[in-house]
């Protein structure tokens, strides 16, 4: 080939371009951007309307189905599934996934924004948020102190939040745990109702004194000036100095009826760190940035600050996602040196020399893979590593075919230069289309749809790019160190004792067996369609399962109390929780939020919104902790909390891929709610009777009960009493009203409340000497006008695509197979009778299979036609391409048992094993196929030709099968459940693919000749 020649005869050149690629390699290889996985970013929009007061079904009508209706009506739109809760709508708005993320965004905002004036003039917020996975924190740390002030905490976690957002590739460094220091007005209501003063006087001062108007701009001389106007409070005191009402000549100020001071707002989400009272600070990591090269810059930050805090505050690191990927990176790189030298002993038969020029391929490939992957976006992560590992098996192949071929020329006495640049145009053409036809079998995953193929792109990606180079390297400067490295042999030269060695056991074993089988092609093919079939019977039995879970020693406990359950019993039950933690000695970490989710530390697990009736424990164990010693201890925990008094209590592993509610999860839509209700129940009785089921979840198997102030509307009016003014006042008893803002000397911003005395949390209480100004100014008992009654409710409504549903969920328990579990239910709902209207769906892991595979079937197609147009343009002939293909079907023969005998299932990562097999296969064939072809071209006649190409390709075929197995060995021994299937596959199938087609792919050969054209070797 003319690039080989040119390698060999350019050798300075080569030489230079040699150098230049491995400095280029190691250079792009330290700087590169690092994460834990790949950066993941999807058209998902959360629309979240605040509407205090309002229950769910009002919210519904008046906000929910107005802004459904103009959203849907979008280009592009996939689904909208919304949430609605007491005075809060949450509407999940989700674009077709290759849509623009900031186009669609500003679209959102555009539309929302149009329909303001449609909506109620008395909503609160209305905010549309990103999905960004780069949100995901690194950090999560500590302050702990059982005595400390709050104030002394915030200004110390304000300290340290200063600080690491002096770091440049650090974002969002929020503070949790810690309620907003506000200026409280507690009103004295009996005094207020004694003076007279009327409440709305009250709120129209505050209000007036806050406003701060500019003044303008005004002109003097050759000057401009701004104008100030009164502004804002400049402090406590002149708060408490406020003229509120004046009555007969006498002012009141506020002094006067309220008590004013600095305060914390009511603590919505508690936090604890290993049992000990603490607040949380988390930070995330901007885009394309190294988390390794970043943690060389916090922790000294940390450690540094630590150093200042006061003997009662200590800081502990609860949470480094650089370590797990240090530590998960290093695991690799341990793989791969693992992998390097089961390769080397893999060449031994090569010699030598041999195989140190094959050796010199795999920094060489892999440093060009490494700047090329980093052109064109991807990060080092745990894939785009998994693929450079899985490429390591495969990148060694072309140079090994290529040098085996030099050193058969030089055996028949040929010399270096001859021999390197005949045995290369040979073999270049089969090389160049083994290169092609394994890129196009990894070509599916790159072009996989939706977040599942964002997810494992950077793998294939990895893997072509490595090949890619490899092929070049083995054309260029394999042939040029070749013609320099390699000794001259004569016709009487064997080999090295390792090559003797196995050439012997080829030419005893395989050759008299392929003898036979070539005398019986029929009933040799025969056997080889049975054992094929009796494999395909296997894949029942294995089952199948999208994405596993993650084998990180952490966990979640998520603590489930009767709805309405109040903050401090759920925070009581909690530490009940604790006490268990704390008895196993592997428990490194555990961080305990009550009323709140723990902030997000998994790409695909967002934070809980706040719930009294919520808590969830974050579990880190140690470091070294095994994932079976991890497996045990979360099925121990589910057994103790099984039946746990007072809550319901769910030990939950982070699980891989897509986002999902639960594995099972069926969708029920209709209209009436009651029904919906009804229907739920007993799809939750048939889910809790199904085997292999655990935490079942319906969220209307309760309804709430509200206390409802009930006016006597009749009574109101004839008193002289405004209702609306009357609602604004229990709000202030409850809730307390913010007025606004208020800057302290520092320019530190905290809102002004203004309320009832209460110790932290309303009662019932508050509505003792709650009064109500008439129009004359007196003041009204609440209790005179209006009635407290109890009232029940829905607790949420939700919608998809417009429609009612009701979502019930299960976890599927350990031991059993979700596929098979999920088939169960679909054969319970088909025999369930619905009613007409209402219908169900399978969503969860269903619905996410059916979007990861979504339009994979055209990507197959087109894969396929692209390999048997490679072929006919490589071979020129039906037949040959025929005979290369029929190799694929032998290679499931051995991933298939393989993933029986190892106990694992048919799952998303495994299927990309198979798809990639069947590209190593045929490279494999075609170096035979071709061989046989060029053979039967010298003149040689078919079953000689068949023979002697069997034997001799036997040996490249071997070794390249070796080192690539070789190199998937560390894979399939990895405790990471997420690569080590696709590992397991392709072993199996190299196996039985290796053994098998050296015989299958003969006798089909055999039985379907190509036509050839005898020429002389040229």
């Amino acid at each position: 080939m003319r690039i080989s020649n040119f390698a060999v005869k350019n050798y300075q050149f080569t030489l230079v371009i040699f150098i230049m690629t491995i400095v280029l390699g190691l250079t792009t290889f330290f700087n590169m951007p690092r994460s834990e996985d790949p950066s993941l970013e999807s058209p998902q929009f959360p629309i979240v309307v605040v509407y205090p007061g309002t229950s769910p079904s009002d919210i519904e009508e008046l906000v929910v189905e107005p802004l459904e209706k103009r959203i849907y009506a979008l280009e592009d739109i996939k689904r909208i599934r919304t949430s609605i809760n007491d005075g809060v709508a949450v509407l999940n708005v989700e674009y077709k996934y290759e849509s623009n993320v900031n186009d669609k965004y500003q679209e959102l905002v555009r539309e929302v924004n149009s329909m303001r004036e449609q909506l109620p003039r008395d909503i609160f917020s209305i905010d549309i948020n990103k999905i960004t996975p780069s949100d995901v924190n690194i950090l999560q740390i500590g302050l702990i102190s059982e005595n400390s002030s709050r104030e002394s905490l915030k200004k110390y976690s304000e300290r340290l939040q200063d600080e690491l957002e002096k770091i440049n590739a650090l974002k969002n460094v929020e503070i949790h745990g810690l309620p907003d220091e506000i200026v409280r007005i507690d009103l004295k209501l009996d005094k207020m109702a004694q003076m007279n003063v009327p409440l709305q006087a009250v709120i129209g001062s505050i209000q007036s004194e806050i406003g701060n108007i500019p003044g303008g701009t005004i002109e003097a001389g050759n000057k401009a000036f701004n104008v100030k106007t009164s502004g804002n409070y400049k402090s406590l005191e002149e708060i408490a100095n406020t003229l509120v009402y004046s009555i007969q000549g006498n002012s009141i100020a506020l002094k006067d009826i309220a008590n004013v001071h600095m305060d914390f707002d009511e603590n919505k989400h508690i936090t604890r760190l290993n049992g000990y009272r603490s607040i949380f600070v988390t930070a995330a990591m901007k885009e394309n940035s190294n988390i390794s090269q970043l943690q060389e810059l916090y922790l000294p930050v940390i450690e540094k600050f630590k150093t200042t805090l006061p003997a009662n505050i200590d800081l502990a690191l609860a949470f480094d996602q650089a370590e797990f990927v240090n530590k998960r990176l290093g695991g690799l790189g341990f793989d791969f040196m693992i992998a390097i030298l089961l390769v080397s002993i893999t060449l031994l038969p090569l010699g030598n020399r041999a195989a140190l020029i094959v050796m010199i391929s795999i920094p060489l490939s892999l440093a060009i893979g490494l700047v090329l992957l980093n052109m064109m976006g991807y990060s080092l992560n745990q894939l785009s590593i998994v693929g450079l590992v899985v490429a390591l098996g495969l990148l060694v192949d072309d140079s090994i075919v290529v040098v085996e071929n030099i050193e058969r020329w030089l055996r028949e006495g040929h010399s270096k230069m001859e021999a390197t640049l005949l045995a290369t145009k040979q073999i270049g053409l089969s090389v160049v289309g083994c290169t092609v036809t394994l890129i196009i079998a990894f070509m599916p995953l790159v072009f996989m749809p939706e977040g599942a193929g964002d997810f494992i792109r950077s793998l294939p990606m990895a893997v072509i790019v490595s090949v890619l180079a490899s092929m070049l390297v083995s054309l260029t400067i394999i042939p040029f160190l070749s013609s320099r490295v390699l000794k001259q042999h004569g016709p009487e030269y064997k080999g090295n004792m390792f090559l003797r060695s196995l050439q012997s056991l080829i030419s005893k074993s395989y050759a008299p067996l392929l003898e036979r089988s070539l005398k019986k092609p029929v009933q040799t093919l025969l056997i080889a369609i049975v054992i094929f079939g009796g494999s395909l019977a296997l894949f029942p039995v294995i089952g199948f399962s999208l994405f596993p879970a993650s084998e990180k020693p952490q966990f979640m406990i998520n603590v489930l109390t009767p709805i309405q359950t109040r903050i401090g019993e759920t925070d009581a039950i909690s530490r009940e929780i604790e006490k268990v933690l704390k008895e196993i000695p592997e428990v490194e970490f555990f961080s305990t939020n009550v009323g709140k989710g723990n902030p997000r530390v998994y790409y695909n697990v967002i934070q809980e919104n706040e719930r009294t009736d919520f808590a969830q424990l974050f579990v880190q164990l140690e470091a070294s902790t095994s994932t079976q010693r991890k497996t045990e201890i979360t099925e121990y925990l589910r057994g103790r909390f099984n039946a746990f008094a007072g809550a319901k209590v769910e030990v939950k592993n982070f699980e891989q891929g897509p986002p999902i509610n639960a594995p099972v999860e069926v969708r029920l839509a209709g209209d009436n709610l009651d029904s919906l209700r009804m229907l739920a129940g007993k799809v939750e009785d048939m889910l809790r009777e199904t085997e292999g089921t655990l935490y079942i979840g319906n969220p209307v198997s309760n309804l709430k009960t509200d206390i409802k102030v009930a006016f006597q509307k009749e009574k109101a009016r004839a008193l002289g009493v405004n209702i609306l003014e009357a609602d604004r006042a229990v709000r202030l008893a409850i809730a307390g009203l913010k007025m606004g803002t208020y800057s302290d000397v520092n320019g530190d911003k905290r809102e002004i409340v203004i309320t009832s005395p209460k110790i932290e949390r309303a009662s019932l209480m508050s509505f003792d000497n709650l009064f109500i100004n008439n129009n004359q100014g007196a003041a009204i008992p609440i209790k005179q006008i209006a009635d407290l009654e109890l009232e029940s409710s829905p607790l949420y409504i939700d919608h998809y695509n417009k429609i009612r549903t009701v979502s019930v969920t299960a976890f599927v328990a350990e031991g059993f197979l979700v596929d098979r579990v999920i088939n169960e239910v679909i054969a319970k709902m088909e025999a369930l009778q619905l009613p007409s209207g209402y219908s169900y769906k399978m969503a969860g892991e269903v619905e996410s299979r059916e979007e990861s595979f979504g339009g994979f079937e055209t990507v197959i197609i087109v894969t396929v036609f692209m390999f048997i147009a490679v072929l006919i343009l490589l071979f020129k002939t039906f037949k040959s391409t025929i005979i290369v293909l029929s190799v694929i079907p032998l290679g499931i023969v051995g991933a298939v048992m393989a993933l029986w005998m190892t106990g694992n299932s048919l799952s998303f990562v495994a299927i990309i094993g198979l798809i990639a097999l069947a590209g190593i296969e045929v490279k494999n064939s075609i170096l035979l196929v071709d061989f046989t072809n060029q053979l039967r071209a010298e003149g040689k006649p078919l079953d000689v030709a068949i023979r002697e190409a069997g034997e001799i390709r036997f040996l490249p075929i071997v070794l390249t099968t070796l080192t690539a197995i070789g190199g998937l060995m560390p894979i399939a021994w990895s405790t990471n459940p997420l690569i080590s299937p696709l590992a397991i596959v392709l072993i199996g199938g190299l196996i039985s693919s290796t053994l098998l087609s050296r015989i299958v792919t003969p006798v089909v050969y055999k039985l379907l000749p190509p036509k050839i054209t005898v020429h002389g070797r040229e």
